[in-house]
């Protein structure tokens, strides 16, 4: 019995991070074995992110709470395209990467090693027109009074009519929400987008790395060549920041959704989620925190919001202050960082235009997709709410995850 009771003092129970202590103390007649208890060793947490306004959580969550997190080493490595994010973390070289939705997708179905588990973000980019296009357009002098009407449309298909070539638009990727939202626009208007040279269309969607959209657009206005970008925050607004064209119109307002439109998402090794679970749910934790930190502070401005600003340039120096704040601007709220859960509905909305556009060759089943652990009902909740030490790791939604029709929202 005494042999037992000293066995059971010193027993220490530790799964991922969740860890009890059993004292000895409790049985009558053994003398109570006094532990400090020993917190767990933090487990390496990689993210992949890519310098944009889309990632701008991140970057706050790693320099506000990574040191207080208890069960997460939590890193961020900057990419200098999507195409090598996918490919690092295709090969098992992350446990997080922040990526764009239909990206997400094609990488799902070539290789289903992974999960979503959340936004990084709500709605986010815009199309920027060069000089050429605005003599056409004559947009009002207010971004705030910009809309997406048919004029930018005609003014992208004109040069069509008047020499038989394409505009040139630079999307980050073809796989990009930003081609999703350039495709819907454009078909609202009756004007047609190619990805291809060898595919006839009015608007040539090209693929260009967002740190060259201001050159691209500069260079064209001196070739005198009609030229847009559709890209995410803080791109568009340099190039008016910078002098060398006008924002034409927000996302917001070509795909208009409850909460903001779906963008980028956040995705989860498989690998990570059965091994790693609870620091993956504190990752996620934590940028959702500082999600509503970037809200606050631009609501608060001057210090509150010169801290986001530095921890922004810390990362990302390209980002000017003036580029920053006027896509952080909140009265225009062309970007948001609140309800990042995964909003099934909103994804389900993003890909059957991203099919409809053919931009995605193929659907994805959402179900299969998603991790419904991280769903707003689910028990992330009791993550955020409770002391992580009593947190379940088996716990699931009581309901399973129903898929609703993806029709026109």
């Amino acid at each position: 019995m005494l042999l037992a009771g000293m066995l059971l003092g010193s027993a220490v129970f530790m799964n991922l991070g969740i860890w009890n202590h059993c004292y000895a103390g409790s049985m009558v007649g053994v003398p109570s074995v006094n532990r400090t208890p020993v917190p767990p060793k933090r487990i390496p947490i990689s993210a992949l992110y890519v310098p944009l306004a889309d990632h701008y959580a991140a970057l706050v969550a790693y320099e506000r709470y990574r040191d207080s997190m208890q069960y997460a080493e939590f890193t961020l490595k900057q990419m200098k395209g999507w195409d090598l994010l996918r490919a690092l973390f295709q090969s098992g070289g992350a446990d997080l990467a922040f990526v764009m939705t239909p990206l997400a997708l094609d990488m799902f179905n070539a290789k289903p090693h992974f999960k979503w588990v959340g936004l990084m973000h709500r709605d986010g980019n815009a199309l920027a027109i060069n000089h050429l296009l605005n003599q056409i357009v004559q947009l009002p002098a207010s971004r705030s009074d910009r809309q997406p009407t048919e004029r930018v449309a005609l003014a992208l298909k004109q040069r069509k009519l008047e020499i038989g070539k394409p505009t040139f638009v630079g999307v980050p990727h073809l796989m990009s929400t930003h081609a999703v939202v350039l495709s819907h626009y454009l078909k609202q208007h009756g004007v047609s987008l190619s990805f291809s040279q060898n595919q006839a269309g009015d608007v040539l969607a090209i693929s260009l790395a967002p740190p060259k959209s201001p050159g691209f657009i500069k260079g064209n206005s001196h070739r005198a060549v009609p030229a847009a970008i559709e890209q995410s925050l803080p791109w568009a607004d340099i190039v008016e920041t910078g002098g060398y064209g006008h924002v034409a119109w927000y996302s917001k307002d070509v795909l208009k959704w409850p909460n903001g439109h779906v963008e980028c998402i956040a995705i989860a090794a498989q690998s990570a989620l059965d091994q790693k679970y609870v620091a993956v749910q504190e990752v996620m934790s934590a940028i959702r925190r500082a999600g509503s930190d970037i809200e606050a502070a631009r609501k608060t401005g001057g210090k509150a919001m010169q801290e986001i600003v530095n921890i922004v340039q810390k990362h990302i120096p390209m980002h000017t202050q003036s580029a920053i704040e006027a896509s952080l601007n909140l009265d225009l709220r062309v970007i948001n960082y609140e309800h990042l859960f995964p909003d099934i509905e909103g994804l389900a909305y993003i890909m059957r235009l991203a099919l409809e556009g053919g931009i995605l060759k193929a659907a994805v089943d959402l179900k299969d997709f998603t991790d419904d652990r991280f769903l707003e009902v689910s028990s992330d909740n009791i993550l955020e709410k409770t002391p992580i030490k009593s947190f379940d790791l088996g716990l699931r939604p009581v309901d399973p995850v129903s898929i609703p029709d993806s029709g026109e929202h």
